[in-house]
């Protein structure tokens, strides 16, 4: 394999016209150069130089090899500029998998921040399945995913994992319910009521199963939901009550009223899963920094004061 930097020391003895100039170019002595070339001749397998009185010129291999000396010292500036400017987070690709009720409270505003201080980045969010999204994370397809029930043997897999919030679950009424009329209920209250699954199994029902087990009870699921805002419907329309995480609450039926629920208050704790050493990265850094500020206890609060409003 013909060495680069050998190849750019037989560039400046061509353009310099002869060892002693390169020498005195390069910083080195003649014979270092003369080494050099000498080694680089024996790479390629053909003469590179011959002697013109004092000087040297290349051979036909020599200037062949000069041409593509001079690409290659051009595509290696490029790659260090780009690799500078992915240092200092200036150009780039981040790329991000989320799962759906935290794209809008938490996920958004966050990208938002990026958008800002890196308009650069290309930012590419995309919804998937938990389990898609840490082996994208695992195989480097993806920059960040975020999960409810990050992987149990994260730092073999070479990833590191990074709370960011424990989002409350919430009761969701019928309006006309007379639980309702409270502003905090007891989760044992709604232990004769029919109920409506707001989710698959997994890791954001088993929190609402086993608050529910503390407290004495096992739900009555009368109906079934894949997602927050079909539940909603189904308690709107009399089905059942219901117990959605804060932040699958940011779209709410016109027909439910939502109230915090105690002993016990189930939650759900939301992670960041990211590679291992992947924070040198500015970009990923101030992600970070925004999903935090996202879920910091300001949105809390904006999000409490919205379910004391509800009627």
């Amino acid at each position: 394999m013909i060495d680069v930097r050998r190849m750019q020391v037989l560039r400046a003895v061509i353009t310099s016209g002869s060892v002693t100039a390169a020498a005195a170019h390069l910083g080195y002595t003649p014979s270092a150069i003369s080494q050099q070339i000498t080694a680089l001749e024996k790479e390629a397998g053909i003469a590179l130089l011959e002697r013109v009185g004092r000087g040297v010129r290349p051979t036909a291999a020599g200037l062949l090899l000069t041409q593509y000396t001079a690409v290659i010292s051009e595509h290696l500036a490029q790659a260090e500029t780009a690799l500078a400017d992915l240092r200092a987070g200036r150009e780039g690709r981040l790329t991000v998998r989320y799962f759906a009720s935290v794209g809008p409270t938490l996920l958004a505003p966050a990208l938002a921040r990026v958008r800002r201080e890196h308009p650069a980045v290309a930012i590419d969010p995309r919804l998937a399945d938990p389990d898609d999204a840490l082996a994208e994370v695992y195989r480097g397809d993806a920059d960040l995913a975020l999960v409810v029930q990050p992987p149990p043997d994260a730092s073999r897999q070479g990833v590191q994992v990074v709370h960011l919030l424990d989002d409350p679950y919430r009761a969701v009424l019928p309006t006309g319910h007379p639980l309702a009329a409270k502003r905090v209920l007891d989760l044992a209250d709604l232990a004769g009521e029919p109920w409506v699954r707001s989710e698959p199994p997994g890791p954001c029902l088993t929190p609402v199963t086993d608050a529910c087990a503390a407290a004495g009870f096992s739900p009555d699921f009368a109906a079934t939901s894949q997602d927050y805002a079909t539940a909603q419907g189904f308690v709107a329309a009399g089905l059942g009550v219901s117990l959605v995480p804060r932040l699958g609450l940011s779209a709410r039926h016109p027909g439910v009223a939502v109230r915090r629920v105690r002993h016990p208050e189930p939650a759900r704790a939301i992670h960041a899963v990211i590679r291992t050493g992947s924070l040198d990265q500015p970009v990923l850094r101030t992600l970070l920094d925004a999903l935090r500020e996202s879920a910091g206890p300001g949105s809390a609060a904006r999000g409490e004061g919205r379910e004391e409003q509800a009627s």
